[in-house]
């Protein structure tokens, strides 16, 4: 195992090579003193720097172009525009360019985020949702048991039929699904706008309440508890390159358990790139009016 005196001169080999000063850079650090830094090779990074890096994940793709001297510009930034894809990326001889390669890696991290992380209490408590969780008891046991995502405890259901009562015809909730980033980013704004389209239809949906570790599936089991004509679930998507902030609902009439899976329709890619929260939630709110009219869903619904 490498020693720490040989990790250190491994460093400083290395900052020397940058143009850079281990010594001093260490020394000016732990004095606080930025007069005593060396003065930075232009081309080698800048280390300690004490100002905030960018967020590469927060610039928007289609405002890059790396292609020096493109042929035809005009064409080329209407492809960019046109496409979330990573189109003028460029490179440097045979590779990606280090940007390139760095945004590649910041949206793989957003993504690894959005699956990773648990929704948080104080949003859960910030929207007033009760909060409900199926058989899975962690995380880990979510992404490996997609069976147990679909299934709650005895209490739990019960729990959920005292919270959404059994007299509504249309019962509404979040799960977490793959995407937390998802839903706290869009599921309140389109449950609000999906109230606003039912109240036009002098429809009044059930409180909505939160599951924790839920899968698609989980909305069988709570419609057969509330007895609900139709079932709504908004639930975050598997997150990709582009976005970790899609969403979907996915939506039944009287599901049961174990139904085939052409009963269910779905909306998907709710994220401000692809249909904003409010539109989707007015356009949702009138597929809910006309499965309450023609008492059906999925395949045999005619959009």
């Amino acid at each position: 195992m490498i020693s720490e005196s040989e990790l250190k001169k491994a460093v400083e080999a290395i900052l020397k090579d940058m143009g850079g000063s281990a010594s001093s850079t260490v020394s000016a650090g732990a004095q606080n003193a930025p007069s005593a830094k060396p003065k930075p090779n232009a081309d080698a990074p800048v280390i300690d720097s004490g100002e905030s890096l960018h967020d590469l994940g927060a610039i928007d793709l289609k405002t890059i172009n790396n292609v020096p001297h493109p042929h035809n510009a005009d064409a080329l930034n209407a492809m960019r525009k046109a496409t979330p894809a990573r189109v003028a990326a460029w490179r440097a001889g045979p590779r990606y360019l280090t940007s390139t390669l760095l945004r590649f890696r910041a949206d793989h991290a957003l993504a690894m985020d959005a699956v990773f992380t648990d929704v948080s209490d104080e949003w859960i408590k910030q929207n007033n949702l009760p909060h409900f969780k199926t058989l899975c008891d962690n995380k880990d046991t979510f992404l490996t048991r997609p069976d147990l995502g679909r299934q709650f405890p005895d209490e739990e259901l019960q729990k959920i039929k005292t919270h959404a009562g059994s007299n509504n015809k249309v019962v509404i909730y979040v799960a977490d699904g793959l995407s937390t980033t998802a839903v706290t980013t869009n599921a309140m704004d389109t449950y609000k706008a999906i109230c606003d389209g039912l109240q036009r239809h002098s429809i009044k949906p059930s409180a909505p309440f939160f599951v924790q570790y839920g899968r698609v599936g989980s909305q069988d089991s709570i419609s057969e508890v509330t007895g609900a004509e139709v079932i709504v679930t908004l639930i975050g998507e598997r997150p990709g390159l582009i976005t970790a902030e899609s969403m979907s609902a996915y939506m039944a009439y009287k599901a049961t358990v174990n139904m085939p899976e052409a009963r269910r329709t779905v909306i998907s890619n709710i994220h401000k790139g692809g249909t904003p929260a409010v539109e989707a939630g007015g356009y949702i709110a009138d597929i809910i009016k006309k499965m309450l009219d023609t008492k059906t869903s999925g395949l045999d619904l005619k959009l």
